[in-house]
């Protein structure tokens, strides 16, 4: 970058040209964390007949600082070039509500803020990964180093690897149980909304019971009083018949 106000096009592009590098140092930096993971996972497998230690100065570890430095150095380079485009954007003589600027600068600073936090991310969850496998490996060293001092407590070293993975097998239902619990959680919560409307339109029912059980007596108390004077005019007919009939 010369020392005067580069222009506009060369700024964004060497932001273009940082923001392909990183898109790439990324992608592997992911790769590196991701078969990190599974070449342990190899190691912790083949275990019974491995005595290499767990973790050493391996070539990934150098290789993750390697990847560190330069995507760091990257996005400090990245973060360089959107401050010049925004001194750039907000000179003098660029008008200031020019939104084709604005917007690209703000694209600019975005991708930069994706990057950094899956930067930050991915190294996050290596470190983890790394310290976690330290742990595991200082366990797994002791463990080797009682069963080869002591013959006689082979047994009892078997019974401690047992238990070590049972410990693991349990971690992991655990977790499991938690994303089942988590899908009961929601599932329990919908029904509930569901149980509630349920209940509502039972409520608006049970309401409107009273109104419909007094128009069926009084129904019936018409349906009785018909009867009654029907019963009655049947009767009167029948004793002037008689009259009638013996006189």
């Amino acid at each position: 970058v010369r020392d005067c106000s580069p222009p506009r096009a060369d700024l964004r592009k060497q932001a273009r040209q940082l923001e392909n590098e990183l898109d790439l140092k990324l992608v592997s930096f992911s790769k590196l964390c991701t078969s990190y993971s599974s070449s342990r996972d190899g190691r912790r497998d083949r275990y019974s007949s491995d005595t290499t230690p767990l973790l050493n100065g391996s070539s990934q570890d150098r290789m993750f600082e390697t990847m560190a430095v330069e995507i760091e150095q990257l996005l400090g380079k990245l973060t360089g070039i959107n401050d010049k485009m925004a001194e750039y954007t907000n000179s003098a003589g660029v008008p200031s509500l020019n939104a084709a600027l604005m917007h690209t600068l703000q694209r600019h600073r975005d991708i930069l803020q994706d990057y950094t936090h899956e930067f930050h991310k991915t190294k996050a969850n290596f470190l983890a990964i790394r310290e976690r496998e330290n742990l595991l490996g200082s366990v797994r060293k002791d463990i080797e180093s009682y069963k080869s001092g002591s013959g006689v407590n082979n047994r009892r070293t078997e019974l401690f690897l047992k238990e070590h993975e049972h410990l693991r097998n349990s971690d992991r239902l655990i977790e499991e149980t938690i994303s089942i619990a988590m899908a009961t959680k929601e599932n329990m919560t919908s029904q509930r909304g569901m149980l509630k409307s349920i209940q509502s339109k039972m409520n608006t029912l049970a309401n409107r019971f009273p109104a419909v059980n007094s128009l069926i007596q009084r129904i019936n108390l018409r349906k009785r009083r018909d009867s009654l004077i029907l019963g009655g005019v049947i009767g009167v007919c029948t004793i002037l018949l008689l009259l009638y009939a013996f006189h």
